[in-house]
């Protein structure tokens, strides 16, 4: 078995344009402060840091890494969530979707898509240059407007959907193969591949590809009513990466599972900073140290209700609370009674 490494933070949701947000040396050294060990980077997020220049400069790789360590912090893994979005956008979305581009490419759906497959290969570049393994990304989604189907689906509909998204990721998967990076898909309501079963059916698609994996994260299966615990030992191959996320369901004779177009707070389903949900923490560390999960433990902090500060201090300490180390020796091994082959055979009466 292996130990989790953690805690560690994502920083999408700190990065700002005050201090000690607003740049890497700074947040870095704040994330410290707060008792973390590893940072997720948002790869967009040009106040941190440089996209072009990590996919081809060494040199600006170690650097970055360099400045992280020096505040006390590692570099976990590279993120392309909102670049990763952009591989596959239904027309409904257009609008909403050009603001996560830039904007040369606004207004031209296949330009922003072309432009996006470059920032999703450029990150894997720098993923190998940096030493990571892992990189987390969304798949995008062509099929979600059809996701409850009324009225029915017509035949093939979500087939063709899911043969175009394997079709526009796998040479992302291939590029990330020749550099030694697993590409982990958050499994997310509002991409394509938001449960098990859609994995599964994506996974079949690229040829199972050996770098297509998971970002596992509990909040968004408590908001679909599914068995998480269950899903890290079906998964437990797939899944490289880590999300420690909160999240609560508490469905009224009013609201459930969609929650009637109600903002955060009004929601049945919620996401809570860590400890103030529903997500049994201590059965999913529990099965990622059975399961031998090396990766980290990573905080992705979202809350309709607590201060992001808050939530980012007490998550540091969730994550140590619950990270096991795990044993090396069995607890009966004072009982061994240095048997052999030989005495095996006698108390099995087979002489």
């Amino acid at each position: 078995m292996k130990t989790i490494k953690g805690p560690a933070l994502f920083l999408a949701q700190f990065a700002g344009d005050e201090a000690p947000f607003n740049s890497w040396d700074a947040i870095t050294k704040w994330a410290a402060d707060y008792g973390y060990k590893g940072v997720q980077v948002p790869s967009w997020d040009a106040r941190l840091f440089d996209l072009e220049k990590a996919a081809t400069s060494k040199d600006y790789c170690d650097e970055f890494k360099g400045q992280a360590a020096a505040n006390g912090v590692e570099v976990t893994e590279l993120s392309t969530h909102l670049q990763g979005q952009l591989v596959a956008v239904h027309p409904a979305y257009d609008t909403a979707f050009d603001g996560f581009a830039d904007p040369a490419v606004h207004g031209n759906p296949k330009a922003r898509q072309e432009w996006a497959v470059d920032q999703v290969m450029k990150a894997i570049s720098a993923s190998a240059n940096m030493g990571i393994k892992n990189h987390v990304s969304f798949s995008g989604a062509l099929a979600w407007p059809y996701i409850y189907p009324w009225p029915q689906r017509p035949a093939g509909l979500i087939e063709t959907a899911f043969d175009e998204l394997a079709k526009r990721w796998h040479p992302i998967l291939d590029h990330a193969d020749a550099n030694d990076v697993n590409i982990c898909y958050e499994i997310h309501p509002g991409e394509d591949l938001h449960d098990g079963v859609t994995f599964e059916m994506f996974l079949e698609r690229v040829d199972n590809h050996a770098r297509c994996n998971m970002l596992y994260d509990p909040s968004h299966f408590v908001l679909q009513c599914l068995d998480y615990l269950d899903h890290i030992d079906i998964y437990k191959d797939r899944i490289k990466m880590f999300h420690v996320k909160d999240a609560e369901f508490n469905p009224t004779g009013r609201q459930g599972v969609y929650s009637g177009y109600q903002p955060w707070v009004d929601r049945a389903g919620r996401f809570r900073s860590l400890g103030d949900g529903q997500v049994d923490f201590a059965g999913i560390f529990s099965k990622m140290a059975a399961n031998d999960f090396d990766g980290w433990a990573v905080v992705e902090w979202e809350c309709c209700l607590k201060h992001p500060e808050d939530g980012a201090r007490e998550g540091a300490q969730f994550v140590k609370d619950h990270i096991i180390r795990v044993t090396e020796r069995a607890f009966d091994d004072f009982a061994d009674g240095g048997t052999d082959e030989a005495a095996n055979r006698k108390m099995l009466g087979i002489g």
